[in-house]
């Protein structure tokens, strides 16, 4: 049997010793017997796990310098001295502890050179957290031409924000982050928030929800490098205090809209400095927020330079000098929101009203100290500009007749939206109705009390046309009322709901396709019409109705399909929910005729 042997030139053997310096590259050696050693050539590569082959390789390993053994401060001065923004992204994605050094880097701080200013797209890939920076795809290029980025639940951490901040540096930064909620294992925190604002300067609008691990550290770091921010919204953020929202009020001249929302350490001192500062704000909204009252507000409100224009303030422990001082000082103001306050009571909206400020729309919402005399008092006197009322669970409101003369209506009032008020009836609507000759949009969804009675003269007293009025859940309302409204407004009606009012027949259906000319929208659920009713409505060649319901009409049944499908040929939205005497084969037939049209079952 051929041996290799005398490999090297003489007759010997070498028992035990490689032929080469490097034993991987002349294969495997066997051993025979207890002292002689054989070479064959390797049948598979070698495996790592050896130990001998192991120890060899991390030999070899050892004696390559590495960068990563020099010390952090090393590196930053390194990595700020990278040209662009691709260079910076591919040093990125080697480990994350050069990911978040290279995060640490202020804008400021990186030497400019030529190429910076050709960075095209970036990506920045660490690990399990991989950030893609580009305009088609998760990037979006905003209304105002800066890019956005959006993160929700378990995708917003830390090491995200990091390699946002790095990726986009390089194409002029970020202009607007939301973050909704954070990792419950690793997220968001002072850090992540800290990264955007050394990495981003230009950085507009910031949202964050449901981040409790962020506080005052993170926003005086956005204080301090993103001046140009103009939009901030914090929602359940309970880390962050007035300290936060004072450094952002001094360093953020060009806010011009902040909401924040059970944010329990904010209260008057922040407010204070933002209507201080912030000069150019435009729109607030404060929700549950306890350590916020009158002094915080009237702050805001009382600079001779004010120029807020919406104004939303709900669930507070302000009263009604606030109300006053919004009247007063408010000139500005067009949308006003006020909800769930307590110790507002009807003195207020009548101090409000006589200031005669600039108030278009009013939204009033759980105030159960209004009443029936202070609503009639803010119609009144902003009776030239007040264009949306709206009164939401007002429980203080009582149907009672007033004896107050009114010699001006409001003429310029045109949407009017009075829902789940259970003390609102026929005698106040009657008063209302009076009041508000040029309504255009009513919404009274939910006012169980009021009868024909109390809507008739509403509804005679509109000059302008009714274009949409919502009566669903008023279940004492009968046909009169609905052919009044087909025979008075069928010229102008364009939507119609009347959900769960069972005392409005087939009756009702004749009125609306004879007077009706450009309705669209029909909700008669829950009524008592039957298929007499939609075989008239189908005959009416003038009505082109996109969107139908009819779901819990128990006497609608499949006699109806011929009529349902001559319906459909300008239906877009067609609802049997509940409808028991229509069986799943007749749905099937119009699903297939109607394939235009979606269908609810």
């Amino acid at each position: 049997m051929p041996a290799l042997v005398n490999y090297t030139g003489d007759d010997e053997f070498y028992p035990g010793v490689s032929f080469r310096a490097n034993p991987i590259d002349l294969g495997r050696l066997y051993s025979i017997g207890s002292h002689v050693d054989i070479y064959s050539p390797p049948c598979k590569r070698a495996r790592i796990s050896s130990p001998f082959l192991c120890g060899i390789a991390e030999l070899e390993q050892n004696k390559q310098p590495s960068i990563d053994v020099l010390p952090d401060e090393c590196l930053f001065e390194i990595f700020r001295r990278i040209p662009g923004g691709k260079e910076r992204s591919a040093c990125a994605c080697v480990s994350k502890r050069w990911l978040m050094l290279l995060s640490s880097i202020r804008r400021a701080e990186i030497c400019k050179s030529n190429s910076t200013a050709a960075d095209s797209e970036t990506t920045v890939n660490v690990s399990d957290d991989v950030e893609m920076v580009s305009c088609d795809q998760n990037g979006e290029i905003g209304g105002d031409g800066y890019l956005t980025r959006s993160l929700e639940g378990k995708k917003a951490t830390d090491m995200r924000l990091a390699a946002i901040s790095v990726g986009t540096s390089g194409r002029g930064g970020l202009g607007k982050l939301l973050i909704r909620g954070s990792n419950s294992v690793r997220g968001v925190t002072n850090v992540g928030l800290s990264a955007i604002a050394r990495g981003c300067p230009s950085l507009r609008a910031l949202s964050m929800w449901d981040v409790p691990s962020v506080g005052d550290e993170g926003l005086f770091e956005v204080a301090k490098e993103c001046h140009l921010l103009e939009k901030l919204d914090l929602c359940n953020c309970p880390s962050i205090s007035n300290k936060g929202l004072i450094a952002i009020a001094e360093n953020c001249p060009n806010l011009n809209s902040l909401n924040i929302e059970s944010c329990p350490k904010i209260g008057n001192e922040g407010l204070q400095a933002i209507g201080k500062y912030c000069l150019k704000l435009q729109s607030i909204s404060i929700k549950d927020c306890p350590l916020v009252g009158d002094n915080g507000v009237s702050t805001l409100l009382s600079s001779s330079t004010s120029v807020l224009t919406r104004v939303k303030l709900q669930a507070l422990s302000i009263t009604d000098f606030s109300l006053a001082l919004i009247g007063h000082y408010g000139k500005a103001v067009t949308n006003l929101v006020l909800s769930s306050l307590q110790h507002v009571s009807e003195k207020g909206f009548w101090v409000m009203g006589n200031a005669r400020g600039s108030l278009e729309s009013l939204q009033l919402e759980e105030c159960n100290r209004v009443t029936q005399s202070g609503i009639v008092g803010a119609i009144s006197n902003c009776r030239t500009k007040l264009k949306a009322l709206s009164l939401v669970k007002c429980m203080g409101i009582k149907d009672v007749a007033s004896g107050m003369l009114v010699s001006s209506p409001c003429s310029s009032l045109r949407t009017l939206s009075i829902r789940n008020c259970p003390g609102f009836g026929s005698a106040s609507l009657a008063l209302v109705g009076k009041l508000c000759p040029q309504l255009q949009h009513v919404d009274l969804s939910g006012l169980c009390a009021i009868t024909d009675s109390g809507l008739l003269p509403l509804l005679e007293s509109c000059e302008a046309g009714l274009v949409n009025v919502n009566l669903s859940g008023c279940m004492n309302l009968t046909d009169k009322v609905v052919s009044a409204l087909a025979g008075l407004h069928g010229g102008t009606l364009e939507l119609l709901n009347i959900d769960g009012c069972r005392k409005i027949t087939d009756a009702s259906l004749v009125s609306i396709a004879k007077n009706c000319l450009f309705l669209s929208d029909l909700d008669m659920s829950k009524c008592a019409v039957s298929d007499c009713g939609i075989a008239v409505l189908s005959s009416a060649d003038q009505l082109n109705l996109q969107v139908l319901s009819l779901s819990g009409c128990s006497e609608v049944s499949n006699k109806s399909f011929p009529f349902l499908k001559k319906l459909g040929r300008t239906l877009v939205g067609l609802n049997l929910q509940n409808c028991s005497s229509i069986s799943s084969s007749t749905i099937e037939l119009l699903v297939e005729s109607l394939w235009r049209c979606d269908i609810l079952s």
